[in-house]
This record gives structure tokens, sequence and C-alpha cells, in this order.
């Protein structure tokens, strides 16, 4: 029987305190991430993560100094083994700290595989993150020496497991929203800068996909809704509107919110400090009579039934779940021919 091995991507967080000004350097010192030559690059991002390093590990310290990402992502693994059935393996690769992209390559060549699929556990494609953690990638399996015949899915914005996962997490928090209560919902992503995007990076118009999916799928039942992002960092102007601005929005407009994560698909620092922590607080300061923060897809049995089916889909040698290219032409940093 043909044995396949699944590479799943993340971003990964750091297992200690110790570990965060690494975590840091490896996330700043990745040319996608700041579009510098070396050895200038390096310095900048050795002084980014010293600066940013206390900051960054009080975060991680109100989260049991760790970062639960790589616990979440491996129980997505198991998930997608046991969904999937047959002779096949999932192996995890975290872009910025471990298990790095050697470790994996160099499990995944021990086990042996007859064909390899990797799988970005980013369901929106952007060149700061899945063509990042793909070119990490097949540096690794070419240091390796794994010659394995490998197919990648470049993204799955609008996959009916990914959006059927979405709309049970919503309508779970909806259940239990008091009658005749005003509601809005937030569907927040990570951000972006703008100048990214400007370049052509599909990421924006996928997250609009995201939502639009959502809405359709829901219908009547969707309150209003409104695509936001948080994280931003640095003076670059990023993508809007903010959630921490349309936290305040409602706040003024006494208007109850249910966040739901719409680009993360596992709980890490984004999810239970930012969200939870940060913006419940600033939520109560604002005037938000209700704030309620829906799980991310984690290891909901819809979403990994998406991957399942992306996988088995992965024919090309990279394309989105659809099998074909579903950004608009001027988004050229899409990694998909026209």
């Amino acid at each position: 029987m043909s044995r396949t091995a699944i590479v799943l991507f993340n971003l990964g967080g750091p297992d200690s305190l110790d570990a965060v000004e690494p975590f840091l350097y490896n996330l700043f010192a990745d040319p996608a991430i700041i579009a510098l030559p070396n050895p200038l690059r390096a310095i900048i991002a050795k002084l980014i993560a010293g600066r940013r390093g206390p900051v960054a590990r009080h975060i991680y310290a109100r989260m049991g100094n760790r970062s639960p990402i790589v616990a979440n992502t491996e129980a997505q693994a198991r998930a997608l083994e046991a969904a999937h059935g047959g002779d096949v393996r999932a192996f995890v690769a975290m872009r910025y700290w471990h298990p790095l992209s050697d470790e994996a390559a160099a499990a995944v060549k021990d086990w042996a595989p007859d064909k390899i699929v990797l799988l970005p556990l980013y369901p929106q494609f952007s060149s700061t993150t899945t063509a990042s953690s793909l070119a990490a990638w097949h540096k690794a399996a070419r240091a390796a020496g794994l010659d394995v015949p490998t197919r990648a899915v470049c993204c799955y914005p609008t996959a009916p497991g990914f959006i059927a996962a979405l709309a049970s997490r919503l309508e779970t928090a909806l259940a239990q929203w008091p009658a005749g209560e005003r509601v809005r919902i937030l569907l927040s992503a990570h951000g972006l800068p703008q100048r990214i995007v400007a370049r052509g990076d599909p990421y924006e118009w996928q997250i609009n996909a995201t939502a639009a999916a959502l809405r359709a799928l829901m219908g009547e039942k969707l309150p209003e809704t409104v695509v936001c992002y948080q994280s931003r960092v640095g003076p670059l102007k990023w993508l809007e509107p903010a959630t921490d601005a349309e936290i305040r929005r409602a706040g003024a407009e006494r208007v109850g919110l249910i966040v739901l994560p719409i680009a993360f698909v596992s709980e890490h620092s984004e999810t239970l400090v930012e969200l939870d922590l940060d913006y419940g607080e600033l939520a109560a300061k604002a005037g938000v009579p209700r704030y309620v923060r829906a799980p991310t897809v984690s290891a909901d049995e819809n979403f990994i039934a998406g991957l399942v089916a992306a996988v088995r889909g992965a024919h090309a040698p990279l394309a989105p779940e659809a099998g074909r290219r579903i950004c608009p032409a001027m988004h050229n940093l899409c990694p998909c021919a026209a």
C-alpha cells in the first residue's frame, strides 16, 4: 500500500521563556518578513528580538510560560491521520521554532513515504506565511536528500469543511446569546502591512472570500459581521479596520460582540492573550455590554474532514483545494499559474 506523509505547517511558538528571543529572531530574520539582505537583516532581527523580548516573555508567562501551538497542531495531525485512513502519517513543521522544517524532513525521510503532501495550517495564502513555510521546507528536504513526489495545498479559504467549522463555532456562541440583546460579529484575522498587499499578496482577498462564504452558508442566522485585523506592530500602515478599533466602536454604540478568528486555526498567543485577555479588558473599558470570543476551529470534525479532502485532491504540484487558481489576476503573488 502506498505510504503518504502529510506535512502540516504552522508558525510555531516558544516552548519556554528562554526560547522567546530566539523565536523572535527567527521570525524577523525571515526574508519574507524583513526584505533586506544579510547581514543587515540579521542585525535588525537581533535588535527587534532584544527590544520585544521582555514584552513577549510577559505574554507567554500569562500562558504558562510556553505556547500551546505545537500541542494543538499535534492534535490536529493525529485527528487528520485517524480521519484519512490508510497508510498515512502526519508530521509537524513549524516555521520559527521547534520542530523546524529540518527536523520534520529528517523524520519524514526515516518513515520513507511514497509521496508527500504539504498542508499549511494557514487557510488563506500569504507570501509571509505559506510561501515562507514552503520555501523553508523545500530547502530542508533538499538538505536531507528527501527526493519523493511532493504536492502542496497552497490555500483553502472557502473549503466547505473549514467554513462549516467556522459556522459551528458561531452557531454555538449565538445559541447562548441572550434573546433580544444586540450582537455584532467580528471576523478577526491576523493583520498584514498594506504595502505587502499592494505588491500583489492575495491574503486580504482570501480573507474576504472566507467571510463571504461564511455569510452565504449561515444566511439570515448570521447577524451583522465585520472583517477586521489584529496583531499589528510597528509604524507601517496595516490592513484595516483594526480589531481594537472595532471593539471601541462597539462600545460607543453599546453593541455586544462575538469575536471569531477566521485565519487562526489553533489556539495560541494571538487568541488566548490578545483576543481573550487584552481585548477582553479593552471591551470592558470601552463599554461593550457583552464580549465573547468563539474558539478556533482546532480539531473540529468538519475542519479535519476539509483537510482530508484537500489532501486527497492535491494532484497538482501546487494548487488550492479547488484544484485551480482562485485569486484574481491582479494578485501576482498568488503562487498558482493563471
